[in-house]
C-alpha cells in the first residue's frame, strides 16, 4: 500500500504521475489532508482511497510505504503522531527536513528515505535525488526507485548535496518558464500571437533538453551541442553573443546560488 500524507501540488503531481503510468493503481493508493474533509475531497478527485488522519493512514499502510507531502514544518509531528511500524518506509520529499530529524520523529528502526522530485512528476519527467537513511535496506531505497522512476529520472546523492539539487532541479522550471516565456515575447513583437509563440518556444526548449541528455551518453556536453549549431557568421552565434553580452551565463549562475542559500537557510 502506498500512503500519502498531504497530496496538495508536489504529492498530487506524484499521485497524478504514478496513476497515469500505470505503476501503482488507485486501488494502491490512499491519502490523507489537512482534514477528513479535504482528504474525501482529494481521493475523489484522484480516485483513490482516503483516510481520515495520518494516524488511521499509517494503521492503513503498515508494512507498506508511506510519503510526507506535507509543509516542513508539520512532517516530523506529523511523523511521530503516526507510532510507525518498523516494516513501514516512509519518504519525506519535504524540503529542509534532514534524514537525522526524520530518524528522531520516526524512531532509530524506522527506515526514513528524503527524496525530492520537481512538479515534471505530473507528466512522467521527474527529476528526483533520493538519500536513503541508515536504517533502509536495498529493497526498500529499490521500492523508492520504482515509485519515482515510475514519474521520471532518479539520481541517488548525499544529503549535503540537496540545497544544490533542490536549485538545478527544483526551481529550475520556474527559471525554464521564465525563459520560454521571453522567447515567446520576442516572438510577440515581431508578430506571433503569444499562445503560438509559447507554444513553438516550449516545444523547441524540450526538444533541445532531450537533444543535451542524449548526446551526454556520448560524452558530447551542453556546450559542445551549442557550439555545435552556431555557424560562423550566422543567426545563432549572433544571438550567442548578444546573450554574452547581457550576462545571461552569469543571471543563470546567481539564480542557482540564491535558491541554494536560501534552502540552507
Amino acid at each position: 500500500m502506498l500512503g500519502f500524507v498531504g497530496a496538495g501540488a508536489m504529492g498530487g503531481a506524484i499521485i497524478s504521475g504514478l496513476l497515469s503510468s500505470k505503476a501503482f493503481s488507485a486501488d494502491d493508493i490512499v491519502i490523507t489532508a489537512s482534514s477528513p474533509e479535504r482528504s474525501r475531497q482529494l481521493a475523489a478527485q484522484f480516485g483513490v482511497q482516503a483516510c481520515d488522519s495520518a494516524q488511521e493512514l499509517a494503521r492503513y499502510c503498515e508494512g507498506g510505504t508511506i510519503i510526507m507531502a506535507v509543509k516542513p514544518y508539520l512532517v516530523c509531528s506529523l511523523i511521530e503522531q503516526m507510532h510507525l511500524d518498523k516494516e513501514t518506509l516512509v519518504i519525506s520529499v519535504a524540503a529542509s527536513v534532514s534524514l537525522a530529524q526524520l530518524q528522531e520523529a520516526a524512531g532509530p528502526d524506522i527506515p526514513v528515505l528524503r527524496a525530492m522530485p520537481n512538479v515534471g512528476a505530473r507528466i512522467g519527467h521527474s527529476m528526483t535525488a533520493l538519500c536513503p537513511g541508515s536504517a533502509c535496506t536495498s529493497d526498500e531505497i529499490d521500492t523508492a526507485r520504482k515509485i519515482f522512476t515510475a514519474v521520471g529520472s532518479v539520481e541517488e546523492i548525499e544529503e549535503k548535496d540537496f540545497s544544490l539539487f533542490s536549485a538545478l532541479a527544483g526551481c529550475s522550471p520556474a527559471f525554464t518558464a521564465l525563459y520560454i516565456d521571453a522567447l515567446a515575447r520576442a516572438g510577440v513583437y515581431y508578430g506571433f500571437n503569444k499562445t503560438m509563440a509559447t507554444r513553438i518556444a516550449a516545444r523547441a526548449v524540450e526538444g533541445s533538453a532531450a537533444l543535451v541528455a542524449e548526446q551526454l551518453k556520448q560524452g558530447v556536453s551542453a556546450a559542445d551541442m551549442a557550439d555545435s549549431v552556431q555557424s560562423p557568421g550566422g543567426t545563432t552565434v549572433a544571438g550567442v553573443v548578444a546573450l554574452e553580452k547581457n550576462g545571461f551565463a552569469p543571471a543563470v549562475v546567481q539564480a542557482v546560488q540564491a535558491s541554494v542559500e536560501r534552502d540552507r537557510k
